[in-house]
């Protein structure tokens, strides 16, 4: 299975369904959603945090949260 882009942003938007609006360091707006770690060890994601994301090599307006900064 092909591996995404890492980017990294921070999240503007908590949305249903664990999704998030993301806006990226090069000021594009993603939709992103949590990578299965962040949801089986319950890592909260707010809006306002530092994340890195892994942006599909299809879809470059969507991908999911790999990694919540500080």
């Amino acid at each position: 299975m092909p591996k995404g882009i890492r980017k990294s942003g921070i999240v503007i938007e908590a949305l249903p369904n664990l999704n998030f609006k993301v806006k990226l360091d090069s000021s594009e707006e993603i939709l992103c959603h949590l990578a299965g770690k962040l949801r089986l060890y319950r890592i909260k994601v707010l809006p306002g945090d530092r994340v890195q994301v892994e942006v599909s090599q299809y879809d470059q307006k969507r991908g999911r949260i790999v990694y919540r900064g500080r």
